[in-house]
């Protein structure tokens, strides 16, 4: 491991800081993402190990705000080093320090080559051994977070956070941070190797003119953050080098049932008839790769004149710690095999695929969670914002009528008794309507967390639904509108919580008299299966367009061609709906047609609480 880096691989790292910004003062989560980039493009850049290391200390230590950061590099027993430092602890640097731990016996090293982490927030309450107290406060050590940092499956080293001034709860964030960094820690460390064993084979030169070839695959490799660049790359140049006919990558897919020709570079008409194989149908060629072996063997193909051609094909596995990803194979056009040197010279090709495709991948998730996260912080301004305006609506009539209140009582002519009572009834229905968006919100927020608990009994549909729909018959009749109830027979019993199941009907059935035109009918139904009881209204005459049906729960979200103002309501009855229905392990769906909407609640007959 190189431990001096020079001052052109540091100047760079310095450039990758400042392109990606790594500013300890945020607090969306992004600062993590930024980091685990910058690290991975230090690794594209092929940066020498002890420059990623120190980086990644230094970094993290800014985005934990702790005391210590260290990276400790087992060498051997019981024994290591602190390769890479950076605190603001009191005291002597640790850095370079040479650590003998008695403590560190073979059943830890063994937990944590499985990847058990040490995770204590004070070391006086976390039941340590007496001498491992003593070695850890001798260091003003006072929290303690240690990742394994495994290489090839062994275990390489650890990555350590340490608090110094007093205890600390590490947050689930900053262990799964770790977590990463360990992970990305130990490709570079894979990334070295492969460097210094590319260059052994350089210096053996066993290849005609490999020192030139090798360095160009390397370096076009280490160019590229495009996956599809870099394979095809590599497959290239290594044909080039070996002087094969055929040279090819082929990926599994995640089931591992399918291999596909992802690259291929050819001199001659390929010999693969089909660019995807069925792991399954040759299982003498796909076990051994699967289990990370090498395979080469002699066949007679007929070629492309065509005649009868014997050629010699060699199959390299794509792997790294954690997954075989798919294959580099080499076709030349004769009997004789491989030569070792050839053989090494393919690994270690391989090795550097599967760093770009684990590389490629990874930043494909960094990238989806920075999306992710954006949307919903778009989500929340969304939500805010409509929020805002829901709230100050009633707020407005409300302070509009006190206002209008106040001016007819300084009149000095008598009061108009109309008046007073249709601004004292205004004031009491936003006064309500604020109310009831108030425990709306409260409620979705009790069910969101899931703090509701469920109080579980036993209901006679065919006696309960009846009166709940009845309750509606004066508001129906008053707005011309229908309203039948439709009982499938006799319902058998319904295991619910009843308050819950009260809120949903109510509101999907205030939903149906809102909207409903006069003239048309809401027909409430209700039918059972062996294993659930679905309880549908339908309202005729309204239709939704399939483009809003996915938004059609969203808190606040009302159809473009309804107007707030014309039918009133806090605008999270449906989103409630949702949440209520979730909370009795049920669903809730909604369809259309061109005559009619139907929301269908879907229950389990029993809850197992």
């Amino acid at each position: 491991m190189n431990i001096n880096p020079s001052e052109s691989t540091a100047e760079l790292a310095q450039a990758v800081c400042q392109k990606f910004q790594i500013d300890t003062d945020l607090e969306d989560g992004s600062n993590s993402n930024q980091i685990l980039s910058a690290i991975a493009q230090l690794i594209c850049q092929s940066i020498d190990l002890n420059t990623i290391l120190n980086f990644t200390v230094k970094e993290l230590r800014r985005l934990l705000l702790s005391d210590r950061v260290l990276i400790y590099h087992l060498d051997s027993g019981d024994s290591g080093t602190i390769v890479a430092e950076s605190t603001i602890a009191a005291g002597s640097p640790l850095l370079g320090m040479k650590i003998t731990d008695s403590c560190f016996s073979e059943k830890h090293a063994e937990r944590y080559k499985r990847g058990c982490m040490q995770i204590v927030e004070d070391i006086y309450a976390a039941g340590l051994h007496p001498y491992q107290i003593d070695f850890l406060s001798s260091l003003q050590v006072r929290a303690n977070l240690v990742v394994p940092i495994i290489f090839q499956q062994d275990l390489w080293g650890l990555l350590i956070a340490q608090h110094c001034c007093e205890p600390r709860q590490w947050l689930q964030t900053e262990i799964d941070l770790l977590k990463q960094l360990a992970t990305q820690i130990s490709i570079a460390i894979q990334q070295s190797e492969l460097r210094q064993q590319v260059q052994h084979l350089q210096i053996e030169r066993k290849l005609p003119q490999s020192d030139k070839l090798v360095r160009n695959i390397t370096e076009k490799i280490r160019d590229s953050i495009e996956i599809d660049h870099v394979l095809e790359t590599a497959i290239a140049e290594l044909a080039k080098v070996l002087q094969v006919e055929h040279c090819h990558i082929e990926l599994y897919d995640t089931s591992y049932t399918v291999a596909t020709i992802a690259h291929e570079y050819s001199t001659i008409p390929s010999v693969y008839q089909a660019m995807k194989r069925q792991v399954a149908d040759f299982p003498k060629l796909y076990q051994p790769l699967l289990q990370k072996q090498l395979l080469q063997f002699s066949e007679v193909l007929r070629d492309w004149n065509p005649n009868l051609v014997i050629v010699t094909q060699l199959a390299c596995p794509i792997f790294d710690a954690e997954t075989v990803m798919g294959n580099i194979w080499l076709t030349k056009v004769t009997q004789e095999a491989f030569a070792e040197s050839e053989i090494k010279l393919v690994q270690q090709v391989a090795n550097q695929c599967a760093i770009a495709i684990r590389q490629a991948k990874l930043y494909q998730l960094a990238q989806t969670q920075v999306n992710q996260l954006e949307k919903l912080d778009n989500l929340k301004h969304e939500f805010l914002r409509s929020l805002s305006h829901e709230l100050r609506t009633p707020i407005t009539s409300i302070s509009l009528a006190v206002q209008t209140l106040e001016t007819v009582i300084k009149q000095e002519t008598a009061l108009d008794a109309d008046i007073v009572s249709q601004l004292l009834q205004i004031l009491q229905n936003e006064c309500q309507r604020e109310s009831k968006l108030i425990n709306d919100l409260l409620s979705l927020t009790y069910l969101e967390a899931e703090a509701e608990v469920l109080t579980v009994i036993v209901i006679d549909l065919n006696s309960w639904l009846p009166p709940i729909v009845e309750s509606f018959r004066e508001v129906t009749t008053c707005q011309q509108q229908q309203l039948f109830l439709h009982l499938a027979g006799k319902l058998p019993p319904l295991e619910t919580d009843i308050t819950d199941l009260e809120r949903i009907v109510t509101e999907l059935l205030s939903n149906a008299c809102k909207y409903t035109p006069a003239g048309e009918s809401i027909t409430v139904t209700a039918s059972a299966t062996e294993e659930t009881v679905e309880i549908r209204v339908s309202n005729s005459g309204v239709t939704i367009d399939a483009g809003e049906l996915a938004r059609i729960f969203d808190p606040f979200y009302r159809l473009p061609q309804h107007h707030p103002s014309q039918y009133g309501g806090t605008g999270l009855g449906l989103a409630l709906v949702q949440k209520l229905a979730k909370h009795l392990k049920a669903s809730i769906r909604v369809e259309t047609t061109a005559v009619s909407t139907t929301f269908t609640l879907v229950l389990p007959r029993a809850i197992a609480v």
